[in-house]
C-alpha cells in the first residue's frame, strides 16, 4: 500500500514505571494478549486490563472466558494485597505441563479494582511465552510480581535483588 509522501508511522510510545500511579490504576485495554504453556495457546484477548503500579511493568488480568477450558485449577492458599486484597490462585495448565500457582485473581477486590473479580493475571515467567500485539514479553525479574516487560515500557523497575525497598 502506497502512503503520500507526507505521511508518517505514528512513533510507538513509551511508558516510563515511574509515571505510574500509587495507589495502583485499573487500565482497560484492547491490545491483544497471548499465553502459552505446553505447546498450547491458553489464554486469547482483546479484553484485558492492565494494573499499573509505581516502579512495576504492566500486569495484564485477563477475563477468565478467555483461558482455554481447565487451563486454570484453583489451589490453595492466598496472599494479601494492601491495595487490591485478598489474592487467590491457580495452577495453569497447558498440554501436559503444569506450572504451580503460575496465574492469580482478586475474587472479591476492594472498592476500585472490581473489574479484577473476573479475570486472572499469570507470571508471564512460568508460561512458555506471552505476547502483547504479536510481542513476547520479558518477564520482570523477581518470583513475587507478574510484571509484563515489553518494548514500549522502560524502567528501572522493582524486582531485582537490592530492590525491595523501593
Amino acid at each position: 500500500m502506497e502512503h503520500h509522501p507526507l505521511h508518517r508511522e505514528p512513533e510507538r510510545t513509551t511508558e516510563s514505571v515511574w509515571d505510574y500511579p500509587r495507589p495502583p490504576r485499573v487500565e482497560p485495554t484492547s491490545e491483544h494478549i497471548q499465553i502459552f504453556l505446553g505447546g498450547q495457546l491458553i489464554a486469547d484477548t482483546t479484553s484485558a486490563v492492565r494494573v499499573l503500579e509505581t516502579s512495576h511493568p504492566p500486569v495484564y488480568y485477563i477475563p477468565l472466558e478467555d483461558f482455554a477450558p481447565d487451563a486454570l485449577v484453583p489451589v490453595s492458599g492466598s496472599t494479601w494485597c494492601e491495595y487490591k486484597g485478598k489474592a487467590a490462585y491457580f495452577d495453569v495448565t497447558g498440554g501436559k505441563a503444569r506450572a504451580d500457582r503460575a496465574a492469580w485473581t482478586y475474587p472479591d477486590p476492594v472498592s476500585g479494582y472490581g473489574q479484577l473479580a473476573t479475570r486472572a493475571a499469570v507470571y508471564p515467567g512460568k508460561m512458555d511465552g506471552c505476547t502483547v500485539d504479536g510481542e513476547e514479553v520479558q518477564a520482570q525479574d523477581g518470583d513475587f510480581y507478574g510484571g509484563w516487560i515489553t518494548r514500549r515500557i522502560t524502567g528501572p523497575f522493582k524486582g531485582a535483588p537490592g530492590t525491595g525497598g523501593w
